[in-house]
């Protein structure tokens, strides 16, 4: 919750609102106790209300990134365990749109999900390092020019921490399929979509069927 008091003006604001409403208590009273009683239930609601709505979070400003460069179209990908998947590569080749392709592929880590809370990464920082390596190679491989790197654990701030920077074209993010991915879960491609004035496309990637998990 915000705190309503971050200056001099606040608080004397506060101050002054405090003595209002004891006067209006006071006022009510003498003129009958019940309608004493009704100005302070009418305050209590007031206070409510109030504190309610300003704790209330507010929806994040939507975002767009500056434009890349003309002869370029670059595309941001959001992955961790699927970084590698062939879905991915196949999809990222069908959005070059015959311009020059510029990847940058961004894994936040840690992997499990429950180090969101307890802090303890583990080896995932090291795994999922291992992975972005062996999917930029792949890309590489087929002519793209890719680069990787890992970001924070929050994939909607590991995708706008790499906005501010690459400034992409489109932002692609692989996923395993539902039933599977914790970021289907949490509405990761949707979040996107509405945080980014980009356009997110999501690929499913299914490293079973392919043979490799």
């Amino acid at each position: 919750m915000r705190n309503p008091v971050r200056s001099e003006d606040d608080a004397f604001r506060i101050v002054l609102l405090i003595v209002v409403a004891l006067g209006l208590i006071a006022l009510g009273a003498w003129i009958d106790k019940w309608l004493g009683v009704a100005v302070v239930l009418a305050e209590v609601v007031g206070v409510v209300w109030f504190v309610t709505q300003r704790g209330r979070p507010q929806p994040p400003e939507r975002q767009a990134p500056a434009p890349s460069p003309p002869d370029e179209h670059r595309v941001l990908v959001i992955a961790n365990e699927t970084v590698g998947g062939p879905e991915l590569l196949q999809q990222i080749q069908e959005h070059a749109h015959g311009k020059r392709a510029r990847i940058l592929v961004v894994a936040p880590v840690p992997a499990k999900p429950s180090a969101q809370w307890t802090g303890d990464a583990g080896h995932a920082p090291e795994v999922a390092k291992q992975r972005l390596d062996t999917s930029v190679a792949s890309m590489r491989a087929v002519g793209l020019e890719a680069t990787g790197q890992t970001g924070e654990i929050d994939p909607v701030q590991a995708a706008e921490d790499a906005i501010r920077t690459f400034r992409p074209d489109e932002l692609i993010v692989s996923t395993h399929p539902p039933g599977r991915s914790l970021w289907l879960e949490q509405d990761l491609p949707d979040k996107l979509r509405e945080r980014f004035e980009v356009p997110v496309t999501h690929v499913v990637v299914d490293l079973g069927a392919d043979g490799d998990s």
